[in-house]
This record gives structure tokens, sequence and C-alpha cells, in this order.
């Protein structure tokens, strides 16, 4: 009987993949806040599954399947792929600048995937992690600042996924330190109430996006450089 929630776990992970599709439909009718919010559904997917992995001994109950290729799998979906179409098909970026942004987007990423080193000694990301979600989500819907600004963005943390920062993985330390999933938790409600309400906004939704930027730009300087 221990099988069929860890086959349900497994389940859960890959159901990213098909929220993940109802964005590419979303996106391509040009419901960018709707496709956002399938996108920030897998993301919750992905922060919460490795709890029930562990909750229900997945590896342990299940030993021929691999949960961190399901996860690898739908996580270059939903993280790179269809943002990386997000770009194409939107304004974010200039027309003549959308399909190789797009295919920059999927090339850092699949190197990054490829790398022995992802996650660090420290228990976090070793560069930027492939989540190109959020860089769409806070260019078009927090920032707002035109083409150029974006196009700079994207390849800016394009850069970062190769740089020696210590970036915060909140569900793989949330028993050292429950505050960043804590914070992830209510910015991702936040996303998810700023989508909801879009195209209007929402002044006080937009300041708590940003202070939660800040403070994981602030948890990269600490772990990066001050963490022992």
């Amino acid at each position: 009987m221990s099988k069929i929630p860890a086959w349900f776990v497994h389940l859960y992970t890959a159901s990213g993949g098909i929220f993940a599709l109802l964005a590419v439909i979303s996106i391509s009718n040009s419901e960018f806040a709707q496709a956002m919010v399938w996108l920030m559904i897998c993301f919750f997917i992905d922060g919460t599954d490795g709890l029930l992995a562990r909750r229900f001994r997945v590896k342990e109950v299940l030993p021929g399947m691999d949960g961190k290729n399901i996860d690898y799998i739908t996580d270059f979906i939903t993280y790179a792929f269809v943002p990386a179409y997000f770009v194409f098909q939107s304004n974010l970026v200039n027309s003549s600048l959308r399909l190789p942004l797009a295919g920059y987007i999927i090339l850092i990423s699949a190197f990054y995937y490829g790398r022995s080193n992802m996650v660090s000694q420290k228990g976090q990301f070793t560069g930027f992690p492939v989540l190109w979600n959020l860089v769409v989500f806070y260019t078009y819907f927090i920032f707002e600042a035109g083409p150029i600004f974006n196009t700079v963005f994207i390849l800016f943390f394009g850069i970062l996924h190769f740089l020696p920062i210590q970036v915060s993985y909140p569900s793989n330390n949330l028993k050292k330190n429950p505050l960043p999933f804590i914070v992830g938790t209510a910015m991702l409600i936040v996303f998810i109430g700023t989508l909801l309400i879009y195209p209007a906004s929402y002044l006080l939704f937009k300041l708590i996006a940003l202070a939660a930027f800040a403070y994981f730009i602030y948890l990269t300087i600490y772990y990066t450089w001050f963490s022992r």
C-alpha cells in the first residue's frame, strides 16, 4: 500500500508538464497573465513535490523510479522552454531579438542542467538557477520598463547562471532555515494576486514583490560571501 502514495507523488511532479502545456496554449492566445498563473502553479508543484517525496519515502518505496529525472524534465519545460516561448510571443523585447533571446534562454538553461555542481555543498544553488518564469514575471508584470531594459535583464540573468554565487534553495533547506520557504510561499500568493487583477495593478502587490526580490538578493550575498 505504501507504493500508492509514492506513485501519486511522481504523478504530482509530472503534472507540472500539463500546466506548462496550458501555459503554452494561453501564450498562443496572447493571454499572458493566464499563462503566468499556470506557470506559478508549476512553481508551487516544484516547491512542494520534494517535501512529499521525503514524507512518503518515494526513493525507498519505488527504487526503480528516479523522481529527479521526472523533476528535471518538467522543470526544463516550465522554467526554460515556456518562458522562452513567452519572450518570443510577447512584446517584452524588440521583434528582431525575440527569437535570439528565446534561444539564449533555452541554450543557457540546457548547459546549466548539465552542471555536476548545480547544488553546492552548502545546499544552495550554484549560480542563478533556471527560474526564467520569475525573470519573465518581473519584467512583464512588475518592472514594465521597456524592451531595452528587458533585454539587458534577460542577458544579465543568463550570465548569472555561471557565476560562483550561492542562490537560496528554500525547499532544500527547510529544516535548517524555514524563512526563505515562507517568504517564497507568500511571494507566490502575491504573484498570483497580481496576475488575477491584471491589467489593473495594486501598488502594495508590487512593493511586496520588490521586497521579496531584494530579500533573495540579500540571501545570495549572504550565502556567497558570509555563510559558513
